[in-house]
């Protein structure tokens, strides 16, 4: 086993082993507050390894430690303490509920926590411009195909009027199959173009391939590549790429166009430019093979520190923009729009672990706080199992004023049951399958 998977799993164990603990902290300081008696409170399941015992609860490590609950007094219709005073069961609806709710609400808090931290360190600020302007289109794309040229002003896109770019990538990754209504403005006139992104095989999501007007500069360089042994450098800006001026995110289509030639590359660093010869190589770029030099790129961004309540407003921003980009991707699941094979499991989870770390602390804690979100918005669905089926099922029980017969919570948790190990099997092979190639 290489080091670097050894250290892949050392950092995913650590951020999984934060966001477990907040989430089973949010079910036990909310039991606690309404006095129900908690008998256990595990990181992992199974056998128990160790612990402790402190007042009335025993604090555990279990062995297989992909997970971890909370065990309160009467869980369960038919536990035998389930007519304890202090039993979960004995407690009001609307007590019950946020107990239960308490958990994904913690996996929200740490993610606007985590991001409000590193606003406050280093927040990357975007040069804001009245409306964004294309500046490359992909040939033959659904933004080729609608018609739309470079040096088009986007001004409004669905119901986002004067989007950033930002929302822009949004919409568009959430409506793969689905028209886009575009209004944009060329010589004066406003316009309107409907564009229907088409799903990118890549990533699982909507492309349309258009790209904004801004100066591009390198947000990472991967050790060992073309561009780190011709001595690129994150921070670089580039001028132009075998001849042709860089105004968009249009690299990597010109490199691969070369087709492995070598590519001539002009580069700003600190207001001096550097010309070197890169020759690409190919590699493997999310399940397809494509020629790359080894760098990823991003707008030219200003880096800021924030105060501390214009940095939780960036937070609450960012991740509400996030939450709801995850309902968008898992609709466009269920509508059979969206690519599951997008979906990661646990195998590339420890691996984007072990990379963000060996990025910078930035983009590990940054990969936190996003895991930690979807840990919420997963959490919440109405799936039996996870916590958003119990609150649903406490929310109909509050309506009908009566309890659901345990017969049907029995074979509702059973199907949920089966559904999960089918996505965990999915998950996995999916995993498994992009490392074999």
């Amino acid at each position: 086993m290489s080091f670097n998977i050894l250290q892949d799993i050392f950092f995913a164990l650590i951020m999984i082993g934060i966001m477990i603990l907040i989430h089973e902290l949010g079910h036990y300081w909310a039991a606690r507050f309404f006095d129900v008696k908690v008998d256990t409170f595990s990181f992992g399941f199974g056998p128990r390894l160790f612990g402790f015992k402190k007042g009335e609860t025993d604090f555990r490590f279990s062995a297989i430690l992909l997970g971890g609950y909370v065990k309160m007094v009467g869980e369960q219709a038919g536990d035998e303490q389930a007519n304890d005073p202090r039993s979960f069961l004995s407690k009001p609806r609307w007590q019950r509920l946020i107990i239960v709710f308490a958990g994904p609400a913690m996996n929200i808090i740490l993610a606007v926590a985590v991001l409000t931290g590193l606003f406050m360190v280093r927040f990357p600020k975007i040069p804001s411009s009245p409306s964004p302007e294309i500046g490359y289109i992909v040939p033959d794309s659904a933004a080729a195909k609608a018609g739309l040229h470079e040096g088009d002003r986007i001004v409004q896109i669905g119901d986002s009027v004067n989007p950033t770019w930002e929302d822009i990538a949004m919409k568009e990754s959430a409506s793969a199959g689905h028209t886009l209504s575009v209004w944009i403005v060329r010589n004066g006139e406003r316009q309107f173009v409907p564009v229907t992104p088409a799903l990118d095989p890549k990533s699982g999501t909507g492309f349309a391939g258009w790209g904004e007007q801004n100066e591009i500069e390198i947000g990472s360089v991967s050790a060992g590549s073309p561009a780190a042994k011709a001595g690129l450098k994150a921070g670089d800006i580039f001028v132009s790429v075998d001849g042709e001026p860089i105004h968009s995110n249009k690299v990597h289509e010109i490199i691969n166009r070369q087709a492995g030639k070598t590519v001539n590359v002009v580069v700003t660093r600190n207001g001096k430019s550097i010309a070197t010869p890169l020759t690409p190589t190919m590699s493997d770029n999310k399940g397809v093979k494509e020629w790359m030099i080894g760098v990823s790129l991003q707008p030219k961004v200003e880096l800021v520190s924030l105060p501390f309540p214009q940095a939780l407003a960036e937070s609450v921003h960012q991740n509400a923009k996030n939450a709801t980009f995850i309902y968008q991707f898992l609709r466009g699941l269920a509508e059979r729009r969206m690519s599951p094979k997008s979906l990661a499991g646990p195998i590339k989870i420890v691996q984007m672990s072990g990379e963000e770390a060996r990025e910078g602390p930035m983009a590990y804690f940054w990969l936190m706080a996003g895991l930690s979100l979807n840990l919420a918005v997963v959490n919440l669905l109405p799936i039996p199992i996870l916590d958003g089926a119990t609150i649903f099922m406490l929310i109909v029980e509050m309506f009908m004023r009566r309890d659901l017969s345990l017969r049907v919570k029995e074979a509702a948790f059973r199907l949920g049951f089966v559904f999960l190990m089918a996505v965990v099997a999915f998950v996995l092979y999916n995993d498994i399958s992009k490392l074999a190639g």
